[in-house]
């Protein structure tokens, strides 16, 4: 007898079924488990999955504070960002927008506990890159608004496919990497939760192919990764109104040679990736560690990623000499945003399952209603919910402040250092001596700041908040990429915090970010990257980006590095921070590694901090 497999018995029960419900005592015990252990599954995770009333569809709890997801789509049908929402236990709760990611169809929401300190139950994330074609799923949600009670329907199928890439249909909207699904999806079932069969949340469903079959399930349907939205759940817990990523250039694939796909750049705009020495009839070999095979491939990996994100790639071209050259570098991605999306009350595009029956909302977004909710809002340019970004700063802060509060050191602070400069004396550097002031009131007018910098006996000087100072001033010292800038911002967060950005400060989720190596020849990015929190902020007319250590231990909220850009279009300063050590009450850094570019400026030893408090 050849023994059956559990695949093989789930056929062979889907077959039976028929026959063996009729003669019970006749099924096989092993089915019989695998059923019991179905429902089992089926009754742990039916608790999380949420009915979006004002939105017409469905979503999962994925924290027991409240926080749930769903469809881009299915909150925008919502009339706004406060809205109601149902849960198996037959209650109705009050919930509010969070984040919105508008090109992958996602939307972060929170529901308010009916009490304080109550907690939700909530559905675990799966990992959605280990599901092969014929796996089996559990698809949950409110199709055609049919559970009343909140309670929602089950359907039960295949996995058809994975990593499939669906084309925006007229506008941004893109599912990249999505799961394809027999698995009964109907309008109503937008935004619910995807199940493996251990009850992991492994998709959010949003699409189908139904636009033969008049919006009724056609046996296709599509599944957003949980894999994507984990690199985008920061942002989305942020408050913002996320983008993703491109890479400035279009590829093609040539197959010319031996039957094997090389991807080549036909063309490239003004980009990160341009600045990084890519061009025309180069050959892209990886993103972001994947080796690529096809232009299908490379759009779906680019789908996981969120603009601002900086990941590595390979390119290779064919030298003057014939010879071929192969570069790794980082490469910051850029955003896809380029028009508008459609207006608030506009349905969805596409052929995916729309919000279910029920009346329209109106052009334009209603008066927010008396709801508790409404007090988890507040409405900025940029963000889906600026109140989620603030409490986000606040807890961040928080943590940094750990490591030292210099509030009271609004005077004068100095920074005396030795070290290695590499800027114009070659690849081996040249030993330097470099000190640097910053002056509260020491501009011309006796009241901003002035920062000055002796760097191998040359001296600069910057007054950052004037108008008049030339561009090349900004960018001292040559070749730093504008370091005495940097430094007068990074006095700002020590000092001041958020309020020395009044232009802008907030949150900017989870990047990653790669700490230098002593081997700078041969980077190896996997092992350098870590995760950070980001704060964005901007400040005499430069954008800065901030990125602190997540780590759950004594390190966390500490300041890796940071970035200041002059100019959008040029690269940052970047600025790496290690080697913390105690400084009147604080801890401050006692090694920078200054770079620009693809370049490294200088290596410092801090020798002393000196800082004052005002006069």
């Amino acid at each position: 007898m050849i023994p059956l497999s559990p695949k093989h018995l789930c056929w062979l029960f889907v077959v039976l079924l028929p026959v063996l419900s009729a003669h019970g005592e006749d099924l096989d015990p092993r089915i019989r488990k695998m059923e019991e252990e179905r429902i089992r599954v089926i009754q742990a995770v039916q608790p999380s999955v949420v009915a979006v009333l004002t939105g017409g569809g469905s979503g999962v709890l994925i924290s027991e504070d409240g926080y749930a997801l769903t469809n881009f789509h299915v909150t925008e049908a919502a009339r706004g960002p406060v809205m109601k929402c149902g849960l198996p236990d037959g209650n109705v709760y009050d919930a509010v927008l969070v984040g919105l990611d508008k090109v992958g169809d996602v939307a972060l929401i929170k529901l308010l506990p009916k009490k304080p300190g109550d907690t939700f139950p909530f559905a675990k994330l799966g990992d959605s890159d280990k599901l092969q074609a014929g796996d089996w799923s559990l698809a949950m949600g409110n199709p055609f608004l049919l559970a009343n009670d909140f309670t929602p329907t089950v359907t039960y199928g295949l996995v058809s496919g994975v990593h499939r890439y669906q084309y925006p249909e007229g506008t941004l909207l893109e599912y990249t990497d999505c799961i394809q699904i027999d698995t009964s999806i109907n309008p109503g079932n937008s935004g619910g939760p995807l199940f493996n069969m251990q009850g992991e949340l492994i998709g959010i469903n949003g699409r189908g192919s139904f636009e033969k079959r008049g919006r009724v399930n056609s046996g296709v349907g599509y599944a957003i990764s949980i894999n994507q939205i984990k690199n985008f759940l920061p942002q989305l817990k942020a408050g913002l109104d996320t983008d993703h990523a491109s890479l400035g250039f279009r590829l093609e694939t040539d197959d010319e040679e031996g039957g094997l796909a090389k991807l080549i750049v036909k063309q490239i705009i003004s980009s990160d990736a341009m600045r990084r020495g890519v061009d025309v009839d180069d050959q892209l070999v990886s993103f972001a560690g994947h080796r690529l095979r096809s232009v299908n491939q490379f759009k779906n990996l680019l789908g996981l990623y969120p603009k601002g994100w900086r990941l590595p790639i390979v390119y290779r071209r064919v030298n003057d000499k014939k010879q071929i050259e192969t570069h790794e570098t980082l490469v910051r991605l850029m955003g896809v945003q380029r028009q508008e999306l459609p207006q608030p009350g506009q349905p969805p595009p596409g052929p995916g399952p729309r919000p279910g029956p029920g009346p329209r909302p109106r052009s334009g977004e209603a008066p927010l209603p008396d709801s508790p909710a409404r007090k988890l809002y507040k409405p900025k340019d940029g963000f889906a919910n600026y109140y989620f970004n603030e409490l986000e700063q606040e807890r961040l802060l928080k943590a940094f402040h750990k490591h030292g509060d210099f509030g009271k050191a609004t005077g004068d602070w100095i920074l005396r250092t030795t070290g290695t400069l590499y800027a114009g004396v070659g690849s081996r550097g040249k030993r330097v001596v470099a000190d640097f002031t910053i002056r509260s009131k020491g501009a011309r007018d006796r009241q901003n700041p002035l920062v000055q910098g002796i760097v191998d006996g040359l001296d600069y000087s910057l007054e950052p908040l004037s108008d008049e100072e030339k561009p090349a001033t900004r960018r001292d010292p040559p070749d730093s990429g504008g370091l005495l800038m940097a430094l007068y911002q990074y006095r700002q967060l020590l000092v001041y915090g958020a309020k020395g950005f009044v232009t802008s400060f907030s949150h900017g989720g989870v990047e990653p970010f790669y700490p230098p190596s002593e081997d700078q020849t041969k980077p190896d990015y996997a092992k350098r990257r870590v995760d950070a929190e980001v704060l964005r902020t901007r400040h005499a007319g430069v954008d800065g980006k901030w990125y602190f250590s997540k780590n759950n231990d004594e390190t966390a909220g500490q300041l890796l590095g940071f970035e200041i850009w002059l100019d959008p279009d040029e690269d940052p300063c970047e600025v790496y921070l290690a080697d913390y050590k105690d400084v009147g009450g604080g801890r401050l850094p006692h090694r920078l590694e200054i770079r620009f570019g693809d370049k490294v400026y200088a290596n410092l030893v801090v020798n002393a901090w000196k800082k004052e408090e005002s006069k």
